[in-house]
């Protein structure tokens, strides 16, 4: 006797997002997960899956100004919300500054990471102006690099913690 099992077919539905400046209109299946639509559906593809389970923090974008991983909870959630991915921050001075110091302190390699750690990384700058590198450390913890040994990563943060507000023309 075999088993005939059925199963409800997918359906998809219609929401709104916010996402770097601009509304967009998806249609996807409610549990499709924010990182995914973004890539899909919208296009970003700087936001990277990597273990889908919130621990690498590949998928780290930006909402409501908090960095946050995108590969956790269904995109559907966050309608009404501010997204910010990486492509978000192209014209940006502390994105700018961010992107030179990696760079310039070889902070990264094979770049699978580099996303995520520019948002956490921007984040820290903003949020801690006096970190050093163990609290530097400590709030890159979230964020996993298989290749750098991280220290080029914390020199570049460190570099930008101790130049960028100099460099910035709104006074930080």
């Amino acid at each position: 006797m075999s088993a005939h099992l059925e199963f409800p077919e997918s359906h998809t539905v219609t929401f709104r997002l916010h996402v770097n400046g601009e509304e967009r209109e998806v249609s996807a299946e409610p549990r499709t997960h924010l990182a995914d639509v973004l890539r899909e559906h919208c296009g970003l593809t700087a936001t990277h899956l990597g273990c889908e389970q919130g621990v690498c923090g590949a998928c780290t974008v930006e909402i409501d100004g908090v960095p946050q991983r995108s590969c956790l909870q269904s995109a559907t959630r966050f309608e009404g919300r501010e997204i910010r991915t990486l492509e978000a921050f192209e014209n940006d001075p502390l994105g700018a500054a961010l992107r030179r110091a990696f760079s310039e302190e070889h902070a990264l390699q094979c770049g699978y990471c580099t996303p995520g750690m520019l948002i956490t990384a921007r984040d820290i700058v903003q949020r801690l102006p006096q970190a050093d590198e163990a609290r530097i450390r400590e709030e890159l913890a979230g964020n996993l690099c298989r290749c750098t040994g991280y220290r080029g990563i914390v020199r570049a943060i460190q570099r930008v913690l101790e130049t960028y507000p100099h460099e910035s023309s709104d006074g930080r």
